[in-house]
């Protein structure tokens, strides 16, 4: 736990540094954005001034979110874009509304500070016809990133935060897999970037103050840190699962058929999995009965999928190949701290 809180306060700190770095005058290539065709180098939109060492370009700003994704343990750098002579919109309980010509920049890579080596950069591009998502993948030398629409896999080493070394074969998705996690209604669509997740006192004033967004009220919600060790267990549960399972489990996500809606502020506790059985799971819920079941983490649907790599059973179904240890304890403390209740007790003494 200790090492993925420093790599959220470094993280942090990159963000802070990015917010109050003087403007740049290098200027993002905004036709690059608009165009039809797909651009075989990342270079070609200009959205850093120094893309070996990532020195945004002017109007792109780096950010954090207040829990992230868990991705294989991997660090990510988010940035976004906002068009000279527009801003994006506040949403209270949606993605920033960015306009068109807007985009979201992610490099994934592993190392912290000057150790840092990226692996891919995936980018959102608001186009009139809609969002379109890229991946690519950074040279050898680091000294620039090509497409690759069909994705590919790298082995990589890490070090995981309890010290161990880890190699996985790690996942670039191809372009059709980008829509399995931001498929909103049918289309494409941000999902990182809410002002409940962007919200720590700081990142919504600075993006309001910069002109890259049009207000910052103080009421704007906020989403906790899932490892805040000071925050509400409840809270820091559901701000987990709102940002590693809500893109599709909720009404108009690609899971909204399983009925299981992970949304943090999800007021149905049936429909947030309390007691919940399964429509379809197969064998993704192996002996289990409910999705949670109140005090009974083990024998609870959703932990056992979380914890698993094996395909056909393990939830999220793409965007890692490790068990996030440190979420599957959070969720296991989480779901053990709950009262049983009857459903519960009922299969209990029908065993």
């Amino acid at each position: 736990m200790k090492g993925i809180a420093a790599l959220v306060a470094a993280a942090a700190l990159f963000a802070t540094a990015a917010l109050a770095r003087a403007p740049n005058t290098a200027v993002v290539n905004d036709s690059a954005i608009l165009a039809e065709d797909y651009p075989p180098a990342l270079s070609a939109f200009g959205f850093f001034s120094d893309l070996k060492a990532r020195v945004p370009a002017a109007r792109v700003v780096g950010y954090q979110l207040n829990t992230p994704l868990f991705s294989d343990y991997a660090e990510k750098q988010r940035y976004l874009y906002v068009p000279a002579g527009q801003v994006a919109r506040y949403e209270a309980e949606n993605v920033l509304a960015l306009p068109v010509g807007a985009a979201l920049i992610k490099t994934f890579g592993y190392g912290a500070d000057a150790a840092f080596r990226p692996i891919e950069t995936r980018v959102l591009l608001h186009r009139a016809a809609g969002w379109v998502a890229l991946p690519y993948v950074w040279n050898a030398d680091l000294s620039d990133a090509t497409l690759k629409r069909t994705g590919t896999r790298l082995p990589v080493t890490f070090t995981e935060p309890t010290g161990a070394t880890r190699t996985i074969s790690y996942a670039v998705p191809n372009q059709n897999q980008c829509k399995e996690c931001h498929a909103l209604s049918g289309a494409i669509t941000p999902i990182g970037p809410t002002a409940r997740n962007l919200n720590d006192d700081r990142q919504l004033e600075a993006l309001a103050a910069g002109g890259m967004l049009d207000r910052a009220p103080r009421d704007a919600p906020r989403l906790a840190r899932w490892d805040d060790a000071a925050a509400p267990l409840d809270d820091r549960a559901r701000a987990y699962l709102e940002t590693n399972c809500a893109h599709c489990h909720r009404r108009e996500g690609a899971a909204s058929n399983s009925g299981l809606y992970l949304g943090w502020r999800e007021p149905d506790r049936v429909a947030r999995g309390i007691l919940k059985r399964p429509v379809a799971a197969g064998r993704g819920a192996g002996d289990r009965d409910f999705a949670i079941d109140p005090g009974h983490p083990d024998r609870s649907i959703l932990l056992y999928r979380l914890a698993s790599i094996e395909p056909g059973i393990a939830m999220p179904e793409v965007g890692r190949a490790t068990t996030h240890a440190e979420g599957v304890a959070l969720l296991r403390k989480w779901i053990a701290a709950m009262p049983a209740e009857n459903g519960s007790q009922e299969k209990q003494a029908a065993r």
